[in-house]
């Protein structure tokens, strides 16, 4: 199992329509094919400069890849997050035996 994780910033300001519209817009991540406990989380801690989260867990490698390459996260990278994220962390992680 991998779980992908981004904490990220937006250009937009808080509560704004923009960042609704972000927000709905990367729902459609959570129905791309392999895609498990996609999860959309708001930041709570001043410890970091980020706003929100995005969670999702991956059975395997190859299940990560096809998500990666899927028409539906491209077009989202392309058209939304390299335009509207103005810093992020990405972390992957598999579980420790």
């Amino acid at each position: 199992m991998i779980r992908h994780t981004v904490a990220f910033r937006l250009h937009h300001a808080a509560g704004s329509e923009q960042e609704r519209e972000f927000l709905n817009a990367a729902l459609a991540l959570a129905d791309i094919p392999g895609v498990q406990r996609f999860e959309q989380l708001r930041q709570t801690s001043d410890k970091n400069g980020f706003d929100f989260g995005f969670s999702m867990e991956f059975a395997d490698q190859q299940t990560y890849t096809s998500y990666n390459e899927h028409p539906v996260h491209t077009a989202f990278v392309a058209e939304r997050w390299l335009v509207e994220v103005e810093e992020f962390l990405e972390l992957d992680y598999v579980k420790l035996d």
